[in-house]
């Protein structure tokens, strides 16, 4: 399985919470960045989904996005690239 990938989440996010702990057993790396804490970040969650600040947002290298995916999902997209 090859291919990165940024999750954008915030610390009160009880799905980003879960999401994170199933990629870490899963053993599949990712960066996560706080949009509470970078303004530009949430500017990208919200273009992605129709203006709306949802997490977890979980944006591919190849500039697909998903939101509020599943482990299954995340491995699927990572499968494809």
């Amino acid at each position: 399985m090859t291919g990165t990938f940024t999750m954008y989440s915030t610390p009160w996010c009880g799905y980003c919470h879960r999401l994170k702990r199933q990629l870490d057993r899963a053993g599949i790396p990712f960066t996560e960045v706080d949009i509470e804490q970078d303004p530009k970040a949430a500017e990208l969650v919200e273009n992605v989904n129709g203006g709306n600040q949802t997490v977890p947002t979980v944006v591919f290298a190849d500039g697909t996005a998903l939101t509020n995916p599943s482990l299954a999902e995340i491995q699927q997209q990572l499968a494809a690239a």
